[in-house]
């Protein structure tokens, strides 16, 4: 199993969080029954442009569809990944290109070559993490629902 800690820094994923505007989903789909367009629909809610990547479609939510990260005319902070592992590398390199702050790949998107060629480019990456699980954790009010947040704890050294 690969360590994966170095892509999940609660620290990080704050950082990311507090400062995108503009995130581009890669992977987005139309249909409202699939986690990629749950989570869309969620961080639009909460104040985030978002910006649909799928070559099979025209718009969703509302919002110009676009066929690759490349065709965006506009900046992204963050490109959210719903794809298999294996197309990680070539989304990486698009999101170097385009000058994107953050490679967030979502839970079971896991390809360390994308992450280096990412982190090569400067852009950090998030990887094996929900984006709107962690915005819950840290912006929103799931902690309330009885998630571990991992912020209470009856550990004493455990508090952040």
């Amino acid at each position: 199993m690969t360590d994966l800690s170095r892509y999940q820094d609660p620290l990080a994923i704050q950082r990311v969080l507090h400062t995108a505007k503009t995130i581009a989903i890669v992977g987005l789909s139309s249909n409202e029954l699939r986690a990629s367009n749950f989570v869309g629909y969620y961080v639009k809610r909460h104040g985030y442009r978002v910006i649909p990547v799928n070559p099979r479609e025209t718009e969703i939510l509302g919002e110009k569809c676009y066929a690759s990260l490349l065709d965006i005319p506009d900046p992204v902070d963050v490109v959210d990944v719903f794809r298999t592992p294996d197309a990680l590398p070539g989304i990486a390199r698009d999101a170097v290109a385009i000058g994107a702050g953050c490679l967030w790949c979502q839970f079971g998107v896991i390809n360390l070559e994308g992450a280096k060629i990412a982190e090569d480019g400067g852009v950090t990456v998030i990887m094996d993490r929900c984006l709107k699980v962690e915005h819950a954790r840290y912006v929103g009010r799931m902690h309330w629902l009885g998630f571990n947040t991992q912020r209470i704890t009856s550990v004493r050294s455990g508090l952040q």
